[in-house]
């Protein structure tokens, strides 16, 4: 809105809004204040008469008493009386007479020393005088008022009678009470007050008059509208960043404002001068201000600037003949402009900056997000150079000025500039090595003039320059006082070089992206390090056995690794036991927990326990753990942090026996396997929950399933299933889908099952492992139940001679019937029937000899002198390992033997000829 606009609207809605908000208060309030203007000066009036009269009447009575007691003084004969010897007799009744033919208040005469010879009050005679009488014994005539005499407050005079020697012989005093002198001037009021309230009644009429002719003029506004309206004027008027000249209708200048004078370079004494005799008024803009036209937005150049001028005449609006004028400043405005548009594009690119650089935990993502979030907005190329232990995860060492380049972004790919992954090693003038050595930014406003720079690589150098690309700013990532590398902006399309403040703006965003990249820096190595300790913790290679055919899969969490693992452990007997489990966090705590989790499951698997016994007692280690902790953290771990235990982790156990296609399984708070039958038909079975390890006082259950050959077992951990964007139904659901497919493989099946319910970058780490049952055949098996006397042990030991011939194992038959020998012997004396005795041909040949009895053989170590004792340390030494694992029938004593062909057969072959002749031997005692 313009400044004529501004006034106009003030002028017409303003005042109108006032006036009819506040049609006759305006008024009334004038009227008011000129009565009260009025009645002020009559009551100034009144005073100022009645003072006067007091003034006056006070001197008459001066006056008045100065000559009644001179007159008394001087009178004859009064010398003549005052000799008698009393004076009082007469001068009491002729003062009395002259007082009331004087009209006074009273009439004393005194002698010397102020002792009264007359008074109005009798009793008074002969009293002393009340008042001043010093003055009058050295002749003067005094007057004074006195307050509080014998009469009341009283304006007396004292005049000395004097003999003719001139001597006082007497004193006469006159005087007036104070209420009789104003009662004098009380008598005059009443005409003055009427002449002032005739005044007051003519003065009301002429101001009732003035308010109304002023309420017409003024529109109804009173005085501090009036007031108001003109501040408000004056300080719009020369506040406003428009120039506003007024020019009447002779030509001269009426009016300008501060901003006007500042944009025309007017003198200090240009108005009332003409239009063409202002000096330093550019004649373009003098032309139109004489001409008196109508201008709208007319830009005019003047004083160096492009004015945008509107002009209108005055005339219209109720003034005198003119024009009025507003200016603005299109010169600076556009400057301003500009400059506003420069500060809103950084402030948008800092923006930027701030949410896109630093949205993974990448170094060499982050590097790429800092080129593409500059380029093209700030440079035309940008390359970041990392140190080389930076993208390992470590800090950079030492002062070497070696740095990869890491990312490279610009508006174009053919720039010579060097290429992503090249080892750059900067030379100490370079400003990269500058940098990276003193922490601060380098600006190259000309590269075709930095010898520095060139001393580089002469020829690249110079293709750089004969490119187009003329200016540098290299900035250090510096993170916690450490320089990690430089980012370097490069400008070739601009033909202005980089300034200062262009440093300023590279500074804040290397900055971000230098803590950033420190963050992505460490995250690297903590992963790192979490993962080695993870994949060292986790099976590196599987075992081999017989049982099943296994493919597995572990996917750490994109946030860190986490406490998933899983296990392929043999058993005895051929057996396999296939183990997953999940620690609660993740990162070093959770890893390390799982191998410990890890470790306890082999020990314990060692002593081949049922599954539900076997998490029983990795419930019981995990409470003891965790209460250790406890009492060394005092209470203060923190649930997946570090100095947490581990309860809530999960587990799921299971046992699988090839040879009679039963898996027995267990779990511990685990998500439920996955079944996948030979026709491909999925369940998953609904195997006892059981609480997660650690929280104790709740057993676990074992479901035994028969299984047949090619089946599936799919174990896998929460991570898997579980998503933030789905139910977990869901996830089961996708699952099931994914492995009804029976002719796949395992490793298949891994690849199907990630494909079908993982995202790019899963939230939780995933371990998933497939095994597909097999059986061994009537031929690799052999077993026999033994009757309850020693003399069966030649049958079996025969029996178990031909089936090693039958299966071309006849090498192993002398140290086979051995063993068979001593472990049926032992379950014959000291176990219980029935005795069943069974050969596993597979990897290796198991002995297996069960009997009902659950007391558990000891090896023994006989003296030299001991007749017996010797069996099972004969065992243990024939054979590779062995053991003894209960059953609910009882137990089973197991042997295994290496197989012909292996380095530990070999090995053991040397003891047969201490046995050389030898039919049986006598057992051990249990």
């Amino acid at each position: 809105m313009s400044v004529v606009n501004f006034f106009d609207r003030f002028r017409g809605t303003s005042v109108r809004s006032l006036t009819e908000r506040r049609p006759r208060s305006v008024a009334g309030q004038v009227f008011v204040l000129q009565v009260a203007l009025v009645v002020l000066l009559v009551l100034g009036a009144v005073l100022a008469l009645l003072l006067q009269s007091r003034y006056d009447s006070d001197r008459e009575a001066r006056n008045r008493s100065v000559a009644v007691a001179q007159s008394f003084a001087h009178a004859p004969g009064l010398l003549e009386v005052l000799e008698q010897p009393d004076p009082a007799e007469v001068l009491q009744p002729l003062a009395e007479a002259a007082r009331k033919k004087a009209g006074v208040d009273f009439i004393v005469i005194m002698d010397t020393n102020g002792i009264r010879y007359s008074h109005p009050l009798p009793e008074r005679i002969g009293q002393r005088f009340v008042g001043t009488i010093e003055p009058s014994l050295a002749g003067q005539v005094i007057t004074e008022r006195i307050e509080g005499g014998p009469l009341g407050d009283e304006v007396q005079a004292v005049v000395p009678v004097t003999n003719p020697e001139g001597e006082v012989v007497a004193l006469v005093s006159a005087g007036l009470k104070v209420q009789n002198v104003t009662g004098v001037v009380n008598q005059q009021l009443p005409l003055i007050l009427g002449i002032s309230a005739a005044g007051l009644a003519a003065a009301t009429a002429g101001t009732a008059l003035v308010t109304r002719r002023l309420r017409r003029q003024t529109h109804g506004l009173g005085p501090a509208e009036m007031t108001r309206v003109y501040e408000h004027h004056d300080a719009v008027l020369h506040a406003v960043r428009e120039g506003v000249v007024i020019v009447g209708g002779d030509g001269r200048l009426v009016l300008a404002n501060d901003e006007a004078e500042r944009l025309l370079k007017l003198p200090p004494d240009a108005e009332g001068q003409h239009i063409e005799e202002l000096p330093g008024l550019d004649p373009r803009m003098a032309d139109l201000l004489a001409s008196g036209r109508v201008a709208t937005d007319e830009v005019v150049p003047a004083a160096g600037r492009l004015l945008a001028c509107n002009q209108r005449p005055t005339d219209p609006f109720g003034g005198p003949g003119g024009t009025v004028v507003t200016i603005r400043d299109t010169t600076e405005l556009r400057a301003l402009s500009g400059r506003a548009q420069v500060a809103r594009k950084r402030l948008n690119l800092l923006y930027d900056a701030g949410v896109g650089i630093g949205t993974t935990l990448d170094v060499v993502r982050t590097a790429e997000e800092l080129a593409d979030v500059a380029v093209p907005r700030f440079a035309d190329y940008v390359t970041v150079d990392l140190a080389d232990p930076v993208l390992r995860g470590e800090e950079p060492s030492g002062t070497s000025t070696d740095m990869r380049r890491t990312a490279s972004r610009g508006i174009r790919d053919d720039h010579p500039l060097y290429p992503v992954g090249r080892m750059i090693a900067f030379v100490s003038s370079s400003p990269q090595a500058r940098g990276f050595g003193s922490g601060r930014a380098e600006l190259v406003p000309d590269l075709s003039h930095a010898p520095g720079w060139h001393a580089q690589d002469r020829e690249t150098t110079a293709a750089i320059v004969a490119y187009g690309i003329h200016s540098l700013i290299t900035v250090p990532l510096q993170a916690r006082g450490v320089v990690l590398g430089v980012a370097n902006f490069w400008r070739s399309e601009k033909p202005e070089p980089f300034e200062e403040e262009d440093v300023a703006l590279a500074e804040e965003l290397v900055a971000r992206a230098a803590v950033a990249i420190d963050n992505a820096r460490r995250y690297t190595r903590e992963h790192a390090m979490a993962v080695t300790l993870q994949r060292s913790l986790l099976p590196r290679a599987l075992p081999e056995q017989s049982a099943v055919e296994v493919a597995h899969r572990y996917l750490p969490a994109q946030s860190g690794v986490g406490g998933d693992w899983f296990d392929v452990i043999p058993l005895p007997g051929s057996r396999v036991a296939l183990v997953v489990g999940d620690v609660v966090g993740h990162g070093l705590h959770a890893a390390a927990s799982m191998g410990r989790l890890r470790t306890a499951v082999h020990n314990f698997s060692t002593l081949d326990l049922p599954p539900d016994e076997l998490l029983g007692r990795l419930d019981d280690l995990v409470g003891r753990v965790d209460q250790d902790e406890a009492a060394s953290d005092g209470g203060a771990g923190v649930p997946g942090g570090a100095g947490a235990g581990m309860t809530g982790a999960t587990c799921l156990y299971a046992v699988y026996d090839p040879v009679t296609r039963r898996c027995a399984m267990a779990r511990a708070g685990h998500p439920m396997p996955a079944l996948v039958h030979p026709g491909g038909h999925v369940e998953f079975p609904d195997l006892p929950a059981g609480p997660p390890l650690g929280l104790g006082g709740i057993p676990f259950e074992t479901t035994e399933l028969e299984l047949a050959e090619g089946s599936q077992l799919v174990f896998y951990t929460d991570g898997l299933i579980e998503e933030r964007t789905r139910d977990i139904d869901v996830g089961l659901e996708l699952l099931r889908q994914s492995l009804a497919y029976p002719d796949r493989t395992p490793e298949e099946s891994c690849r199907a099952v990630l494909e079908a319910l993982l995202p790019a970058h899963p939230k939780d780490d995933v371990a998933l492992l497939i095994a597909r049952t097999r059986s061994l055949g009537p031929g690799q098996i052999a077993d026999w139940d033994v009757p309850f006397h020693p003399g069966a042990v030649a049958g079996i030991r025969a029996a178990a001679t031909e089936r090693l011939d039958a299966w071309g194992l006849s090498d192993m038959a002398f140290t086979t019937e051995l063993v068979l020998s001593e472990l049926i012997t032992n379950a014959i004396r000291y176990g219980s029937a029935p005795v069943h005795v069974r050969l596993i041909h597979d990897r290796v040949l198991t002995c297996e000899v069960a009997d009902g009895s659950s007391t558990s053989p000891h090896l023994r170590y006989a003296a030299t002198t001991d007749e017996g004792g010797r069996g099972l340390f004969l065992v243990s030494q024939l054979s590779e390992r062995w053991g003894t694992r209960y059953t609910a029938q009882g137990k089973v004593i197991w042997a295994e033997q290496q197989l012909p062909g292996s380095p530990a057969y070999d090995a053991g072959r040397g003891a047969e000829f201490l046995f050389d002749g030898l039919d049986a031997l006598d057992a051990d005692p249990i």
